[in-house]
């Protein structure tokens, strides 16, 4: 192994979550709050010593949220899969839009989501009902 990810390897676990592409929300809060702290500090000075760090959170945060809007974009159900599994859910875990059974149903495209169930996953996820149209 070469020197430099020698040093690297010595630090690198303490740092890891900082410089790693958020997989769920809790992170992305996490990096989201240092972001904003960066900011402040930072501001648009180019030539403080924590610009690039900025600059590097920056780019973390952006690829988890593009990540997101693609998983979700132009289909209701992948919108749905993808905000189960980012909070941790089974279909078990939703049973304000119905059985196990009718979820089942939606998320294998045999049913279609009604406005009824539309409004309590929006509330549900704190999103747009726009999300399951």
């Amino acid at each position: 192994m070469n020197p430099q990810l020698q040093k690297i390897v010595k630090v690198w676990l303490e740092f890891q979550p900082i410089f790693s592409v958020p997989h769920n929300e809790g992170e992305y809060n996490k990096l989201a709050n240092l972001l904003d702290g960066l900011i402040d500090e930072v501001g648009n000075n180019e030539h403080h010593p924590l610009a690039a760090l900025m600059e590097t959170i920056g780019s973390l945060i952006e690829t988890y949220e593009s990540r997101q809007i693609d998983a979700m974009e132009g289909n209701p159900i992948n919108a749905l899969v993808a905000l189960m599994k980012e909070h941790g859910l089974k279909q078990s875990d939703l049973s304000e839009i119905g059985s196990q059974g009718v979820v089942s149903e939606i998320l294998c495209g045999k049913r279609q989501l009604n406005i009824h169930q539309i409004k309590r996953l929006s509330e549900r996820f704190k999103v747009s009902p726009a999300v399951f149209v």
